[in-house]
């Protein structure tokens, strides 16, 4: 997974888990009965306006609240193909990692408007916002990190590993 392309959704800071993926939800862990309802109590019509390969922009402490693993399996079984913010919740970052969500921590990430299209090169380190022509650089991603997401998660991950040992 080298590059993303997509249209951009705009949201607040302070996005909790709890907006990302209402709790009562949580009986559930289909991640396509999930993504059905992400970011439903936010914007009610979220998941009928974006497409799948879409990419959400927040700004300050996405992902706040209780530290629920629904939380990115919803945005990534709806098709999200990253977030971007110029700060994660601690707990909320490993755990898109661990599920092969690709985030990205960028200080300007306010500058993006809605229905922009963004392409993310992780090699490079850069977002380009191709409707402004405008590029800036993103907080690295450790190798480890960028192999958990190349792998599709922590899970597969792991799986891949135990079969090339044996």
């Amino acid at each position: 997974m080298q590059k993303i392309e997509g249209k951009v959704w705009n949201f607040g800071k302070d996005i909790d888990t709890d907006l990302i993926i209402a709790a009562r939800y949580l009986n559930t862990s289909d991640p396509k009965e999930l993504a059905l309802h992400v970011m439903e109590d936010a914007d009610p019509e979220f998941v009928s306006k974006m497409s799948p390969g879409d990419i959400i922009v927040a700004d300050q402490n996405f992902g706040c609240g209780s530290s629920r693993e629904h939380a990115p399996i919803a945005l990534k079984a709806a098709g999200i193909a990253a977030v971007i913010a110029p700060t994660f919740a601690r707990i909320f970052y490993r755990n898109a990692f661990n599920m092969g969500l690709p985030i990205f921590e960028l200080a300007e990430s306010v500058q993006i408007k809605e229905g922009d299209v963004v392409s993310i090169d992780m090699k490079n380190g850069t977002i380009t916002n191709k409707t402004t022509d405008k590029e800036y650089s993103f907080t690295a991603i450790p190798d480890f990190m960028q192999e958990l997401l190349n792998a599709g998660g922590l899970m597969n991950y792991a799986k891949d590993e135990i079969a090339a040992q044996g």
